[in-house]
């Protein structure tokens, strides 16, 4: 990797200007063989015109629509031009072709004349009373323009108690764009919604789609829960048909531990169903398998992915150099609860955080206990041993115990409270090394060391060991793979990856490990694979975007996150998440700056403000 490497700026397109002339009443050409074509734009106005007022008169009517007591005189090639069910009328076989009056039933009498209307003027009034007669008219007479219109007046006019409504009339109406909506609208204001008396009265099939969406708008999932029993007790009709299902799309094992044993557990309906009792076991498997506890065959669901807005309070934050020959330190806080879609539409930005104590690059970064942790690492002119602490109630760095060797490129990994540096290197060789943390004293010791040197290594603690992935023995990256038992203060060798590499991302999701990219050598890897420690074996899974050696990784809202990275030509500044369900990487953002070799740790607190501070005013991000 060369230093200096920049991202080229992004060009910008210049829109051309159209110069066609504005507004002309007419224009006459001479064409090559001495014929002149002239062009009067203004009649087809005078035209239109000509029409509206026929139609306002009744002058040249040619059939009369009849709803309910009303006549409405019209003209056949104008309802064929505009309204679809009235062109297929006309042009076909059917005895109403030839009517000069045609009954029309069903319909709202005051929705036909608007459109009619319509038809003349390409002008239509909405609101609060006509819009659903004429929704539903535009929806049967086939006028797409109209029908849209009405959605989105309907969707500028939602409330929490008539959103349900709405729905339901789009779903019987076929208008999925408007069911969309009023879903999304619903989800947003799920509280509220909850609260009106609409709400008891969905169908359960409305429930089930709204209680499974990731973006409910809720503090915590016992809102969900609770929204679930009040429905289900005002329907005790549909208990046999739908209580599992219902109930299936509460994320109990989200629940706290105390609401879940004090309140899930002891309802009567959760009891006497067995396959709500499967969920409840669920739950529990899951807050065992968070304590470390070995829970056999216990599998990762979408019920144990946080909606969108409970995991608001998730940071990602990311340390290191803009690239090898630049000495300026970030931590970038990324708000989670933008991420994906939302955040790239929404947000599409880091925040810049207080600068470390010690300048770092190839710095190991662990959040634990809702602080994040910087350890060793290289400042542009020596090794770094120290390691300081990022409090995010204080939004300062503190510094900490030092490690016992100096060293970059290590691996940081939590399991059961204490911190293990893992590996790493310096100028001279690379280490087989690992000291633990204990953070309550303050205080680094020696454990066993690794089975091979290992300097650009990856780790993450699965289950009830600590892994390291890979790395550069000093010779050539590494495919094995060894893991750490704390309790028998021991490395043992597991199944190797199918890939060499070094400098490599590695995070952990649904009871898997996912290493991603890294340098087979000086060669930059697109690869990513899989390991499953209950098969003990490894599986190649999507690729990347774009090769990436040096890749930060992190796991967040059930997807993995690479950032930056080398392609072999240029550091990056790109962001892409991998969604495991679809098997697939996409871009979803960028960094402000390109880098490589940066850590990337997520951090559990809340991003309360965000305020300018100090000279250029560059951003702030308190975590509370």
């Amino acid at each position: 990797m060369a230093p200096g490497d920049v991202v080229p700026d992004h060009a910008k397109q210049l829109k051309s200007k159209d110069k066609r002339p504005g507004n002309r009443a007419s224009k006459a050409e001479c064409e090559p063989d001495g014929s002149f074509v002239f062009e009067a734009h203004e009649a087809w106005k005078d035209f239109h015109n000509s029409l509206r007022h026929f139609y306002e008169v009744g002058e040249l009517c040619d059939v009369t629509l009849k709803v309910g007591s009303r006549l409405i005189p019209c003209h056949k090639l104008v309802l064929a031009c505009v309204i679809p069910y009235f062109r297929a009328m006309f042009l076909s076989e059917m005895s109403e072709a030839k009517q000069e009056l045609i009954e029309i039933k069903d319909f709202d009498g005051d929705a036909i004349q608007d459109l009619v209307h319509f038809a003349y003027s390409s002008k239509l009034t909405l609101t609060v009373d006509n819009v659903q007669p004429l929704l539903y008219a535009a929806c049967i007479l086939q006028v797409e323009l109209v029908a849209r219109a009405c959605c989105e007046y309907m969707k500028a006019h939602f409330h929490p108690t008539n959103c349900l409504a709405v729905r339901t009339f789009a779903e019987s109406h076929n208008r999925v764009d408007l069911m969309d909506m009023a879903d999304r609208y619903a989800c947003e204001h799920f509280i509220e919604v909850v609260e009106c008396e609409d709400f008891t009265c969905v169908s359960p099939q409305h429930l089930r789609t709204l209680l499974s969406s990731s973006e409910l708008n809720i503090h915590s999932e016992t809102q969900v829960y609770n929204a679930a029993v009040k429905w289900l007790k005002a329907n005790p009709q549909h208990h046999e048909a739908w209580l599992d299902q219902i109930m299936s799309q509460v994320r109990l094992p989200l629940l706290p531990v105390d609401f879940l044993t004090g309140t899930v557990a002891k309802d009567e309906m959760i009891k006497g169903n067995l396959s709500c009792r499967d969920l409840m076991d669920e739950a529990r498997n899951y807050h065992l398998h968070l304590s470390n506890k070995v829970v056999p065959d216990f599998e990762y669901s979408i019920r144990t992915i946080p909606r969108k807005h409970t995991a608001g309070s998730t940071c990602m934050l990311m340390l290191g150099f803009e690239h090898i020959t630049t000495a300026f330190i970030f931590l970038k806080c990324y708000v989670n609860s933008l991420i994906l879609r939302l955040w790239v539409l929404f947000c599409n930005s880091w925040f810049f955080g207080p600068e470390m104590n010690s300048r770092r690059r190839h710095v190991g970064v662990i959040s634990v206990g809702g602080k994040v942790y910087a350890v060793g690492g290289h400042d542009g002119n020596e090794h770094l041993g120290n390691m300081e602490m990022f409090d995010p109630l204080t939004n300062k760095w503190m510094m900490k115990a030092s490690m016992n060797t100096k060293r970059r490129g290590i691996a940081l990994a939590a399991l059961g409270g204490p911190i293990y540096a893992i590996g790493g290197l310096d100028d001279n060789s690379c280490f087989n090394d690992v000291e633990r943390y204990d953070i309550e004293s303050d205080c680094w010791s020696a454990v066993a060391p690794m089975n091979t040197p290992r300097g650009g290594v990856g780790s993450v603690a699965l289950g009830s060991f600590v892994y390291a992935v890979g790395g550069n023995d000093g010779v050539a990256s590494l495919s094995s793979v060894e893991r750490f038992n704390p309790h028998l203060n021991k490395w043992t060798e597991v199944s190797e990856m199918g890939q060499r590499r070094a400098g490599n991302g590695v995070s952990k999701l649904n009871g898997c490990l996912y290493v991603v990219g890294g340098f087979d050598d000086n060669s930059p890897l697109s690869s990513v694979e899989r390991f499953d420690p209950r098969m003990h074996r490894w599986e190649y899974v999507s690729e990347l975007t774009t090769p990436r050696g040096g890749v930060g990784v992190a796991t967040v809202m059930g997807r993995v996150f690479a950032v930056g990275g080398h392609n072999g030509n240029i550091y990056l500044n790109t962001v892409e998440a991998f969604e495991p369900r679809m098997n697939r990487w996409e871009l979803v953002g960028s960094v402000s700056h390109c880098r490589a070799g940066a850590g990337v740790a997520v951090c559990l607190s809340h991003v309360s403000q965000i305020r300018d501070v100090g000279q250029g005013s560059s951003n702030v991000v308190n975590c509370m």
